[in-house]
């Protein structure tokens, strides 16, 4: 669901985030190894796109850092060279996958997909509770065999609910795991966000308030 983008080239790196975005991921993005590193023990990624040549840190030394800490975080390494000897290095150091520059972005957003779902529980591909039937490889969404017409960002937030298989999800988690850093905790992004789904997912409601903890389906 989150994913952090460590690419010296800044318009390649915003051009990846935006792809990412638009596939339903929450992206952040920085442009140095030191920052990677920052944003790495600021927030919990399911994933990084780790250049390896990142300024100031090199990225393999952010992914030996990565991996000595014990990070669930999955990481996906980015090389300008496509070398059968820079791919074993690279898996060495504790990527768990690697693409060489350039590459084609729909296989990258199913990489991402693919390390995602490695990152945490097991989850199926297709998640059912109360006539709702969510998608999450084509990304549709069915209340009783009626269509919902979800922005990514509903998507996600439903997806998360629906993972939470009747528990409660904190308002917290949900901007830790559907938002991006830019996100302020005090807009109310979140209640927007589940009164627009609330809407579209219709009577009777589904989504409940659990007053002081959070929201459950």
């Amino acid at each position: 669901m989150r994913v952090l983008v460590a690419e010296d080239e800044e318009i390649l790196a915003e051009l990846v985030a935006t792809g990412l975005r638009r596939a339903g991921f929450a992206v952040d993005t920085v442009y140095s190894g030191d920052a990677a590193l920052a944003y790495l023990g600021l927030h919990d990624y399911d994933v990084v796109v780790l250049d390896r040549d990142l300024p100031r840190v090199h990225g393999d030394d952010v992914a030996r850092r990565l991996v000595a800490s014990g990070s669930r975080t999955r990481i996906l390494m980015l090389t300008a060279s496509g070398t059968m000897e820079e791919r074993v290095a690279g898996l060495d150091l504790g990527a768990d996958d690697y693409v060489s520059k350039p590459f084609e972005f729909p296989e990258l957003v199913s990489r991402v997909r693919a390390l995602r779902r490695r990152s945490a529980r097991p989850v199926p591909p297709q998640l059912e509770r109360h006539g709702i039937r969510l998608d999450t490889v084509r990304r549709s969404a069915l209340r009783d065999g009626r269509e919902l017409d979800l922005s990514p960002k509903e998507f996600t937030v439903l997806q998360l609910l629906l993972e939470a298989d009747g528990g409660t999800v904190s308002a917290e988690e949900l901007l830790e795991r559907a938002w991006d850093a830019n996100a302020d905790p005090f807009t109310g992004a979140v209640r927007v966000c589940m009164s627009k789904l609330r809407a579209k997912l219709g009577e009777p409601a589904l989504i409940r308030t659990v007053q002081g903890v959070g929201y459950a389906l």
